[in-house]
């Protein structure tokens, strides 16, 4: 069959490069792709946001499968499109997509059915947030977007100060426009990080292997938090036991609570958690996958990728069969100096012919083709990935590959994985 990937980040990357290991992949298509994408895909100048026209591609082409990489055009409400034209689309429709594009809403959803998660509260009126703010004793607490912000509507303050700039940003100064329009401010977890991605067609859950992303842009988890600086699975923090209590205590509840709420869940389910001293609480839900969790899973699923994604919207979940590479990978990822704030175009990236894939899996994020030469285009410009017997053998893996290339104008972590070993 023929199929469109939505999307042009790493994680579009990934999926298509998965997608490209099925026998029942015929043709593949990637709108609008990036400049790693079109050496394994026909990259389509079709932006992700533009359902019409990806609605017209899609019919024009005979594409059995479309599989939507970013949250934006889930949360507008793809899906629906594609299946008012009927067209196969893998991903939640816009009212359950919802969880992860309106966070009041998801924190309503967690509250009302029990699913451990931080004490919050929401405001829509500035004032009224400013106010709780400087009032407030108890710190550091988390101010968020409760909109889509790439990743970066998070921001953990120290002080009512903090607090206080944190809401003038996001509901004043509007840095991520419409999605500061409400808040919700939380009280901050303490524990370690880990992402549980599971797949589902409503009414089975297939919980993927764990892993671990890294947030903060420098090393030592410093900086500001950006859309993910390398990640690394499995998470060894994440026991058989933690794995088991979390499919029972949030994954289970909230499939049943959306389907209880008129919004029945189908695609892929990602849940960030704080792993606390009382247990795994939920950071956030989104409702694809991470990025860069999913450039260290999908190269370790023994599985084929198209036929997990039909088995959700065909309902057969529970008969899908499954294996994974015991492999760990660990992935780093490269970006733009000044990332995650504006960075240029067209800056060239040098050194990647000299990393093979035997070595490492180079992913690329915010990149294009120009002439012979990639250039960057974004802030995450790749994720180098690598497999290994050991985590300390992927981390020495992909760390000797991204130090092939040229670092003049770009930055990584140099910790990742550092944690788990």
């Amino acid at each position: 069959m023929n199929i469109l990937v939505v999307g042009s980040g790493a994680r579009e990357h990934t999926l298509v490069w998965k997608l490209a290991q099925s026998p029942r992949a015929d043709k593949i298509y990637c709108a609008p792709g990036n400049g790693g994408i079109a050496s394994i895909a026909e990259c389509v100048d079709i932006a992700a946001g533009d359902v019409e026209k990806l609605v017209e591609f899609a019919k024009a082409r005979d594409i059995g499968l479309t599989v939507v990489g970013p949250e934006a055009p889930l949360c507008a409400g793809i899906v629906d499109e594609f299946e008012a034209h009927g067209l196969r689309a893998f991903g939640p429709r816009k009212a359950a997509a919802a969880l992860e594009g309106d966070k009041a809403f998801s924190k309503d959803i967690m509250t009302r059915h029990s699913i451990p998660t931080a004490a919050h509260r929401v405001f829509h009126d500035p004032d009224a947030a400013l106010a709780y703010v400087e009032e407030a004793v108890d710190y550091p607490m988390v101010v968020k977007a409760s909109g889509l912000a790439a990743g970066k509507g998070v921001i953990i303050c120290e002080s009512s100060e903090d607090a206080v700039a944190a809401i003038r940003k996001l509901m004043l100064d509007k840095a991520f426009g419409a999605a500061g329009r409400t808040l919700v401010i939380e009280d901050f977890l303490e524990g370690e990080e880990a992402s549980i991605i599971a797949l589902t067609d409503g009414e089975t859950l297939y919980v993927m292997e764990s892993s671990q992303d890294h947030k903060r842009a420098f090393d030592g988890d410093k900086g500001p938090n950006t859309g993910g600086m390398g990640a690394y699975s499995p998470a060894p923090v994440v026991t058989a036991d933690i794995q088991h209590r979390i499919e029972r205590e949030v994954l289970v509840p909230v499939i049943h609570a959306m389907k209880r709420e008129g919004r029945p869940f189908r695609g892929v389910l990602y849940a960030g958690l704080m792993l606390t001293k009382k247990g795994p609480k939920v950071l956030e839900f989104n409702v694809r996958f991470g990025d860069p969790e999913c450039q260290v899973l999908l190269p370790r699923l023994k599985a084929d990728l198209v036929d997990l994604f039909l088995a959700c919207l065909d309902g057969t979940l529970a008969d899908a069969s499954v294996d994974w590479d015991p492999r760990p990978a660990l992935g780093v990822v490269l970006a733009q100096e000044g990332y995650p704030g504006a960075v240029p175009v067209g800056r060239p990236l040098r050194g990647l012919d000299g990393i093979t894939p035997e070595e490492a899996l180079v992913f690329h994020g915010g990149t294009r083709r120009d002439g012979e030469q990639i250039v960057a285009t974004g802030g995450r410009v790749l994720t180098i990935t690598a497999l290994g017997d050991t985590l300390r053998e992927a981390r020495e893996k992909a760390y000797d590959a991204i130090g092939r290339i040229d670092p003049e104008g770009f930055f990584y972590r140099r910790d990742i994985g550092a944690r788990a070993l």
